[in-house]
């Protein structure tokens, strides 16, 4: 995502027309106002939806920790009769989920209850001695005993060397899928690569597992999307002495006035969900209806990597929250300082990136951050084609909601952020 570079002055000075809309009730001309100020996302989501690619899609935009956001929508939470999109609309927001986990570990470390580069074993011992693949997803049995420890911040930034059963290949995905290291769902209907055999029943049982497979790098050594920030949640259980669901609960979602987020959509929601579908072959196939999703089961543990539902409303809360360095609507939720290294590049000096897809970019506690000119920018996307970051150079704060998988058979993430841009600088954006 490029960095929204231009003042804050300049681009408040723009949406002067809209300052006195947060004060009062929404009402359709502050739809239209929405959609006049930015052209480039209005034409993003009339494209998609008008051509049946995509059954709805919803943007929220705001500025700065206090003004209500702004939205555009389009279409239904479903083809055919379905209600409309709005804010309170649900959404699998699956790795949108990781930014949420990463500020929660941030909140411990400002306690002084974890600490960035303190070993995990320290808290989980069964990661003491970890063993690495001699050559990376190669043999599973030809191994080396790891160099260093995963610490806190591996886990942050995808540097611990674990795997991920949707990046590897052979027989360490294999490996994975077969003991249950699957962490998220996406429907009652078996899906090639979202099936574990053995659903894992707690993230204790997650993590004593995890800690028998091999790593696939050097811890430290190399970027590598994982499941790091699943792991990340039990070591949130321990450090904080809570689950790690009711510890969001009760340190995120409560205090953000985030009241629509879940890993488990009550039954009395279920009007609000909408479906999400795989895009094949040009064709839309529901795998998980909204009004029978398999979220409206209890999950068989909190997902701290892809595993929540949220609206675009309570999602821009969070990233309100952030953008006010860790306050809202008055209340503390976060200390600033854990805001501020919380979004700033946590990789470790060294980290080979050749291979990411953040390339160009740095790593905070779970979402990707701007450097050089970018510096500003962070956040992250979902599987299902939702996106959000926010840009504290110039204060805003952008979401794009739909539901598809998987996410690149359209390139809403990347279309998102450059329509984004465009109608903040009146640029078109970089490629």
């Amino acid at each position: 995502m490029r960095d929204l570079a231009v003042s804050r002055r300049a681009l408040l000075g723009s949406f002067g027309a809209l300052a006195g809309t947060s004060l009062l009730p929404r009402m359709a001309f502050a739809s239209a106002a929405a959609e006049a100020k930015f052209p480039a996302v209005t034409r993003m989501l009339d494209g998609y939806v008008s051509s049946g690619k995509l059954p709805g899609m919803i943007a929220a935009l705001g500025w700065g920790a206090g003004e209500a956001p702004l939205d555009i929508a389009r279409g239904g939470l479903a083809k055919g009769e379905a209600p409309p999109l709005d804010m309170d609309s649900l959404f699998r927001i699956y790795s949108m989920t990781k930014p949420i986990t990463g500020m929660a570990a941030m909140m411990l470390v400002d306690e002084s209850k974890l600490r960035l580069d303190q070993p995990i074993a320290d808290l989980l011992p069964a990661f003491g001695k970890m063993m690495v693949q001699v050559t990376p997803d190669g043999s599973i049995t030809d191994l080396r005993p790891a160099k260093a420890q995963i610490t806190v911040r591996h886990l942050l930034t995808h540097t611990a060397g674990l795997g991920y059963s949707i990046i590897q290949k052979g027989p360490i995905r294999d490996a994975y899928i077969k003991a249950g290291l699957v962490p998220g769902q996406a429907s009652r209907m078996p899906l090639p690569g979202m099936d574990a055999p053995k659903p894992l029943k707690s993230l204790a049982e997650f993590a004593d597992v995890l800690a028998t497979m091999p790593l696939v790098y050097e811890p430290g050594s190399v970027w590598s999307y994982s499941v790091g920030l699943d792991l990340l949640g039990r070591v949130i259980e321990v450090a904080s002495g809570k689950p790690f669901d009711a510890f969001l609960a009760e340190r995120v979602f409560g205090p953000c006035g985030m009241t629509s987020t879940w890993f488990r959509v009550p039954e009395s929601e279920a009007g609000r969900l909408s479906t999400n579908y795989a895009a094949v072959g040009g064709m839309l196939l529901p795998v998980d209806p909204g009004k029978t999703s398999i979220y409206l089961d209890r999950p068989p543990y909190p997902f701290g990597g892809a595993g929540l539902v949220s609206s675009p409303r309570d999602y821009d809360r969070f990233q309100r929250m952030l953008l006010g360095f860790g306050t809202i609507d008055g209340r503390q939720v976060m200390s600033e300082a854990a805001v501020r290294q919380g979004t700033s590049n946590l990789l470790s000096v060294g980290a080979d990136l050749s291979k990411a897809f953040i390339k160009g970019n740095g790593f905070g506690a779970g979402g990707s951050v701007g450097l050089g000119e970018d510096a500003g920018t962070y956040g992250w996307a979902g599987a299902a084609g939702t996106v959000g970051f926010v840009n504290f150079r110039v204060g805003l704060r952008a979401g794009c909601f739909t539901q598809y998988m998987p996410s690149d058979a359209y390139p809403v993430h990347k279309e998102f952020a450059q329509a984004v841009l465009a109608d903040v600088t009146g640029k078109k954006a970089a490629a």
